[in-house]
C-alpha cells in the first residue's frame, strides 16, 4: 500500500510539473504540497525534496530554483516552442486537413508544451484564398493507405470530383479503382497517393481527399519498378501534365534562379549567358501546364529549344491575342 501511494505521488508531481510549469512559470514547494493535499496525499517539504531528487535520478529534466521556498519547473521537452509553432502553422494553413481536424490536431500539438506556453500555440493563421478540404475521413484514409504500403497490398476505392453544380459526385459513375500504393506525396498543399494503377497500366497519382471508402485488399501489390523515383515523377507529373517528355533549354533573367532551383533542384544544369541572363537545361513535359509556368514570368524566361517547344509556346501565346 505504501509503495502504491508513493508511485501515485510521484506521478502526480510529474503531471503537475509537465502540464503547469516551464522556465517562466516555476511551481513552488508550497504549491506542490497543496496540490497533493487536494489529491488526498499529505507530505512535508523534506519528502518532496527527496521525491524531486528521485525523479531527477530517473532521468526527468526537473530544474530546481534554489530560493525560499524552492521552485521547480520541467526543463527540456521533446519539441521546442518554435518547433511546435511551425507544426501548428503547417496544420492551420494546410488545404489537405479539414477545419475540424485542424482544430483537433492543433489542440494536441499545443498539449506538448506546458500550459503556460500553450497559449502561444494558438496562432490564428489566415491563409488567403485557401479552401480547406471537406473530406472529414482524410485522416483515416491516410492511415489505410499507409497500412497497405507497409503490407505491400493493393487498395480499392472510388474517386470523387465536382460537377457543374459544385456537387461532389463519383467519377465514371462510381467505378472502383485498384491501385498498388508506393508512396504518399505532398504537393501544393495536397496529399497524393502514387502507385501502379491496374486500369491505366502505369504509375498514377490520386488526390487523397478525393478517395472514397478505400480499403486494403488481400491481393499483393504490383512491385515498385526498380527505376521509380518519386522526385523525377513529381517533376514531370504534378507540374507538367500530359505531354511529350523533352529536355528544354531556357533563357532566364538572373532574378529567376530561385524559381529554377525551387522547381528543379540544385543539380539542374545552368550556365551564365549574359550579364543579366543565364541558360538552364530542364527536363519537362511539353504541355499547357508547362507553358503556363513559363508565361507567368512575363517574358523574363524564354524557351530556346527544342524547336517543337518554341513553336507550341508561340501558338499558345497567339491564342491570347
Amino acid at each position: 500500500m505504501h509503495e502504491s501511494l508513493t508511485k501515485r505521488r510521484l506521478l502526480l508531481i510529474l503531471e503537475l510539473l509537465y502540464k503547469k510549469s516551464d522556465e517562466t512559470s516555476p511551481i513552488s514547494t508550497p504549491q506542490i504540497i497543496d496540490y497533493l493535499k487536494e489529491k488526498g496525499i499529505t507530505i512535508d517539504r523534506k519528502t518532496l525534496k527527496s521525491d524531486i531528487k528521485l525523479l531527477e535520478d530517473m532521468g526527468y529534466d526537473i530544474i530546481t530554483i534554489k530560493s525560499s521556498p524552492n521552485k521547480y519547473f520541467w526543463g527540456s521537452r521533446f519539441f521546442e516552442i518554435p518547433e511546435l509553432k511551425m507544426l501548428i502553422d503547417a496544420v492551420s494553413s494546410s488545404r489537405f486537413i479539414t477545419k475540424q481536424k485542424s482544430a483537433e490536431l492543433i489542440e494536441k500539438i499545443a498539449s506538448l508544451a506546458g500550459e503556460p506556453q500553450a497559449a502561444q500555440m494558438n496562432r490564428h493563421i489566415v491563409a488567403t484564398g485557401r479552401a480547406k478540404a471537406d473530406n472529414k475521413s482524410v485522416y483515416y484514409i491516410v492511415d489505410t493507405i499507409t497500412n497497405a504500403i507497409n503490407q505491400k497490398k493493393k487498395i480499392r476505392f472510388k474517386y470523387t470530383e465536382y460537377n457543374a453544380d459544385k456537387k461532389k459526385v463519383f467519377r465514371h459513375d462510381g467505378e472502383v479503382y485498384t491501385l498498388s500504393p508506393y508512396v504518399l506525396y505532398w504537393n501544393e498543399d495536397y496529399y497524393y497517393v502514387v502507385g501502379y494503377s491496374d486500369k491505366r497500366k502505369n504509375i498514377s497519382a490520386f488526390r487523397v481527399d478525393r478517395l472514397s471508402g478505400p480499403e486494403v485488399t488481400e491481393e499483393d501489390a504490383v512491385p515498385k519498378p526498380k527505376n521509380f523515383n518519386i522526385d523525377d515523377y513529381a517533376n514531370k507529373i504534378f507540374k507538367m501534365f500530359d505531354g511529350e517528355d523533352a529536355m528544354v533549354e531556357l533563357e532566364c533573367h538572373n532574378s529567376l534562379m530561385k524559381y529554377i532551383v525551387d522547381h528543379y533542384g540544385l543539380d539542374i544544369e545552368t550556365r551564365q549567358n549574359t550579364e543579366e541572363t543565364f541558360i538552364a537545361k530542364v527536363p519537362a513535359t511539353l504541355s499547357p501546364t508547362f507553358y503556363s509556368w513559363i508565361f507567368q514570368f512575363a517574358g523574363q524566361m524564354k524557351i530556346l529549344g527544342p524547336e517543337k517547344a518554341v513553336e507550341e509556346f508561340r501558338k499558345m501565346m497567339e491564342k491570347f491575342g
